[in-house]
């Protein structure tokens, strides 16, 4: 009896020009990426947050200059520009905690380290923080 299936494809030295653009990635694996992603982006802005929460509070004086830098800009830059690093800033602090949390529960629970669940948890964190982060920037850009 031979088995009449399909030969399955034998990657020994991956071209990453031609194989990895054509590799799907699953959800989970995208979320997992982004968690590292959105942790260097924390620990780059530090100094950025460090400056945000220095200056707002302060004095009234300082925390005008804060505002001041959101609205007519700083530095040579616009504030739109500001504004925008804000919002990475709580995209990143978003994803980070909403991953920390997945990861932390499919550590701590066997009914958790399903594909199942990896898959339904990956898309509600991304759902989530985007959606929350949505949110927020119309707060931010002054849409509400």
């Amino acid at each position: 009896m031979q088995a009449t299936s399909k030969k399955r494809p034998e990657f020994r030295n991956i071209n990453a020009f031609r194989d990895l653009p054509s590799y799907r990635l699953p959800v989970a694996g995208i979320v997992s990426i982004l968690h590292r992603v959105s942790g260097a982006i924390m620990f780059l802005l530090m100094p950025f947050i460090i400056w945000m929460f220095d200056t707002s509070v302060s004095s009234e004086v300082s925390f005008m200059r804060f505002k001041g830098a959101f609205e007519v800009g700083m530095l040579g830059l616009p504030g739109v520009i500001w504004k925008l690093v804000a919002l990475a800033l709580i995209w990143a602090s978003l994803h980070h905690i909403l991953a920390g949390l997945r990861h932390l529960r499919m550590d701590t629970s066997h009914s958790a380290a399903t594909k199942e669940f990896g898959k339904s948890s990956a898309i509600f964190t991304l759902i989530v923080s985007i959606g929350l982060t949505v949110i927020l920037g119309a707060k931010l850009f002054g849409l509400y």
